[in-house]
This record gives structure tokens, sequence and C-alpha cells, in this order.
């Protein structure tokens, strides 16, 4: 089915966009490797496959497979199809440990896993704190390569409100596999796990060029709401104090 997806999803993106792709030859003809990736949008998880020969398995949250209806059906059977594993995100921790569990497990089979270390796209085009549970973990628990990667002006493809995508040529770029062997069996210490991540997430930044913010992208995500709600709020006191001025002059 993956191969049935990519022909009928891979193929139309690739004449209708032309991604271009930056190196392409840093991705391993066979055995295991983790793409670690910025995520600025939806899109990504499909781009990024369709420029490669070879499957790449992504987690995806579970939502996306248990909605009910034909929709919903539907909506499973793509996932499905284009290589994506459901995870529940209900917990933190427990989304975590999902995302460790189903990554060793596509790794161990000598195949290709995706990951987003941001843990959600990025709310605003710049490159967030990496979360360092899950790519640590599998990396050093697999001793499988990191290979970061950039997804280059995918957000502008098809911004929040926009029905119809831009048609416009998004960038993808590779970079060289980077080697944790030296911290295998240290899995469990938070300091490495840090240090892995922060590595992992310095080569993203040079190969995407974007501005980089230590806080994580879920943080930033609540504290943009939090203004806009604010903002809000403060748009319909000024309207009251208006209304009631124009009142009180009649």
């Amino acid at each position: 089915m993956y191969g049935a997806m990519k022909v009928s999803v891979g193929v139309p993106l690739k004449v209708a966009f032309r991604p271009w792709v930056e190196g392409l030859e840093n991705v391993p003809a066979d055995g295991p490797a983790i793409l670690a990736s910025n995520h600025l949008s939806f899109s990504d998880s499909f781009f990024l496959p369709a420029v490669l020969d070879r499957k790449v398995t992504f987690i995806a949250k579970a939502e996306y497979f248990t909605t009910p209806g034909l929709k919903g059906r539907m909506t499973a059977a793509f996932f499905k199809g284009v290589g994506q594993l459901p995870v529940d995100r209900s917990g933190a921790r427990g989304a975590g440990e999902a995302a460790i569990r189903s990554g060793v497990e596509v790794l161990e089979r000598g195949e290709l896993f995706g990951i987003y270390p941001e843990g959600t796209r990025s709310p605003d085009g710049r490159l967030y704190r990496g979360k360092p549970g899950g790519l640590a973990r599998v990396a050093l628990a697999t001793g499988a390569p990191v290979i970061p990667v950039a997804m280059i002006d995918t957000e502008k493809i098809q911004p929040p409100g926009k029905v119809m995508p831009k048609l416009m040529r998004p960038g993808i770029r590779i970079g060289e596999p980077l080697d944790f062997s030296r911290y295998q069996g240290m899995e469990h210490d938070r300091f490495v796990l840090r240090a892995v991540t922060d590595e992992v997430m310095y080569e993203i930044m040079k190969l995407s060029g974007q501005e980089y913010v230590d806080i994580y992208a879920s943080a930033a995500k609540r504290q943009i709401a939090e203004a806009l709600k604010a903002e809000k709020l403060a748009e319909k006191q000024a309207q009251k104090a208006l209304e009631k001025e124009r009142s009180g002059t009649k």
C-alpha cells in the first residue's frame, strides 16, 4: 500500500510542486537511520518521503486513526498507507514512551524512522527547542545514525486559513549522519539526552537557516494563544468603554 500511495500521492506532489533537494546522498541505501526534521507544515510528512526511494515511517497522533465515519476511515487508511504509526498523545509521558517503542521497532527492522524533535509544528516559522525524550532515547537505544533534515518554505504552501495551496517550490536539505555511539547505554541520563538533542537541533538550524528559540514550540503556542486572547479582551473592553462614553454624551 505504501508503494501505491507513493505513486498516487508522491508523484503528483513532485510534479506539481517540484521540491528541490540537497544532500540526498546522506540517506543510506539500506539499514536503519533516524531522520530528524524541523516541522513547519502538515505537508512535511509527505514531501520528505516523496523525494526518497526508501520508505519512511513517522508517528502521528492517534486521533487520525480513530475518527468515526466514512471520512475518519478514509483518513485512517491514508495515514496507514503513507507509513504513519498512531501514537496516543493524551499524556506527555505516555506519548514519549509510545514514540520510543515505535521508533525502536521500526529501526530494528532496518528501516528509516522519521521524527520531529520539536514535538509539534512551529507556530511562526522559527526553530524551537527539541524535546529530549523521543529522539535521543531512540538513537541511543538502537545505535542508529541520526540524519538532520531541514524543510524549507513548506509553511508558505498552505498558511493557516488558506484552503487552496500555493504552487511554489519547497526545499529539503539533508545533512550528514550524526553518530552518537559514544553515548551508548546512557539513554537514561537526562544530561546526555539533552546534549544529543541539542546537537541535532544545532545541525537542523544550520541547514534550515531558521532563527532558534530556546523554548518548546508547545509553550510558544500557549503564549501566542494567551496573547491573542488578551488582545481580544482588550479590544472588547475598549469597545465597551467607547460605547459607554458615547451613551454618556447623548
